[in-house]
């Protein structure tokens, strides 16, 4: 509306939704993009490596060999602000201190919480009112807040006005920087000024797959959105469409492939550097059509697997008249994250060190400097070269498996992002065990327990079954427009000026 890009945009919001949904995101989180500029997609990696210190003595020493789940030990170096500033650096149209000004605003003011976002609060706080910080910053009144309480995340306003001011830099080397080593350190933790200075956001070459003369984009590896690719490629093997969408045949064939996926992801995806077999190796066709014939139509199958992440997250997309178009996801993985808030910043900081392993022999194993398995996947799709559709599905390790389901319902079965949006899901952790929403029609259940899935219902739509936001383009967009879908599983919208 003040004549800023779409990625002006999908920053002012990103920086807003650190405030207010902290269940999910921080100021202190990672972050991933995919951005049409008008003739070409780039990909950012803004997620955080770890503190030099880190390595498999430091975990033997201070947490017999394990990799904590919350507090200082979880946290890698946060990745957000630093690609809040580069998207603007390379895509901003307005002055960086005007896109964070709205953030600023609702750090100043405070805002209602929001139902679902309240109900995860509740979820999260007897695991961490102990974590430094967050019962001071989180549980302001000694409990959670209500449903449409007002809630001010103390001291975020002049963090983000510090950010503003210094196009991000406050963050890593300023007085920000110093309030979060000083905490870090006084917990006995690794983080160094050094590490905060050293962090960079990466700019990479998107991984992409066809499927059914559609184009699929994805982040490349330390992320998982190579998932999708690996699920969609060997679907393509299949003739997925002979059946109506909900067919349980349909449904079993896309479980399948996806367990397939996770079988692979799982044992070789890591910090690209240390990989010992490249993308390019996991999605060729000749290895994509070997894994499909490994696919019984009849029959569940388990196929070997790590451990299924969980995960917070929060996604969003941004699309212009000028054709520019943004696909954001930014996360403290988590619930809260670390649960740790740094006092006098209002910095709430991820956990992604807990997506390291400890095991030496694995890729993914914990090291100074290196980027863990990540779980947020922003996406992209064209065709024949042009842009189609910027979306997500955030939630764990749902994301991948959001992005198989809608992408088949809407290329292979020609429904509408919200129609596909609204369909009820299934998600796989392990085995033969998969969850599936209440709404799933009975016939589909019963279609593949027959085949030997053994199912749960789940009534938490929030988590399980991930939520997704999608805007499409339909033709010039001064002129045509977007079509726009917003998932009810979480508290977003659809939104056009």
């Amino acid at each position: 509306a003040n004549g800023g890009s779409a990625v002006d945009a999908a920053i002012a919001a990103a920086a807003t939704i650190a405030l207010t949904e902290p269940v999910s995101n921080g100021l202190g989180s990672d972050c991933f993009a995919i951005v049409w500029d008008g003739s070409q997609l780039h990909g950012l990696n803004a997620s955080g490596t770890s503190p030099a210190a880190w390595n498999g003595d430091y975990f033997r020493r201070k947490h017999g060999g394990l990799m904590p789940e919350r507090g200082w030990d979880s946290v890698t170096i946060p990745g957000a602000v630093a690609g809040w500033a580069a998207l603007h650096g390379r895509f901003g149209k307005l002055p960086f201190d005007a896109v964070l000004a709205p953030a600023i605003e609702y750090a100043e003011r405070g805002f209602a919480i929001s139902p679902i976002v309240q109900r995860k609060w509740a979820a999260q706080a007897d695991i961490l009112r102990d974590v430094p910080g967050f019962a001071e910053h989180f549980l302001p009144r000694g409990r959670v807040p209500h449903i449409g309480e007002h809630f001010v995340l103390k001291d975020a306003a002049a963090t983000l006005s510090r950010i503003a001011a210094s196009g991000g830099r406050d963050f890593y080397e300023g007085a920000t920087a110093h309030k979060l080593v000083a905490h870090a350190q006084a917990h006995d933790a690794a983080l160094t000024l050094a590490d905060l200075r050293s962090y960079q956001p990466e700019w990479v070459s998107l991984l992409e797959r066809d499927y059914r003369g559609f184009t699929l984009h994805e982040i490349p590896p330390n992320g998982q959105g190579i998932a999708a690719l690996v699920a969609l490629g060997i679907l393509d093997q299949l003739d997925i469409a002979q059946r109506p969408v909900d067919h349980p045949a349909t449904q079993h064939l896309m479980i399948e492939a996806m367990k397939l996926a996770f079988a692979d992801v799982y044992a070789h995806v890591a910090d690209p550097r240390h990989m010992r077999i490249t993308p390019e190796q996991m999605l060729a066709d000749g290895y994509l059509a070997e894994r499909a014939r490994l696919i019984d139509p009849q029959r569940a199958q388990t196929y070997s697997t790590g451990h299924a992440p969980a995960g917070g997250t929060i996604y969003l997309s941004a699309a212009d008249q000028n054709g520019m178009m943004v696909s954001f996801i930014q996360s403290n993985y988590l619930g809260f994250g670390s649960g740790v808030v740094v006092p006098g910043t209002g910095v709430s900081l991820q956990n992604r060190g807990f997506g390291f392993t400890t095991d030496p022999a694995h890729p993914n194993v914990v090291a100074g400097g290196k980027r863990p398995f990540h779980t947020i996947i922003p996406a992209f799709l064209t065709q024949n070269g042009a842009p189609l559709m910027s979306f997500g599905v955030m939630g764990g390790n749902m994301q991948p498996q959001g992005h198989l389901q809608t992408l088949v319902r809407m290329l292979a079965f020609d429904q509408h992002p919200q129609a596909a949006c609204d369909a009820p899901r299934w998600k796989w952790s392990e085995g033969l065990s998969i969850d599936v929403e209440a709404a799933m029609p009975a016939s589909t259940v019963e279609g593949l327990q027959a085949r030997g899935h053994k199912i749960a219902a789940v009534p938490d739509p929030y988590m399980d079954f991930g939520s997704g936001q999608f805007i499409w383009r339909l033709g010039d967009p001064a002129v045509d427009g977007y079509v726009a879908a917003s998932d009810s599983r979480r508290d977003g919208l659809a939104a056009g000026f």
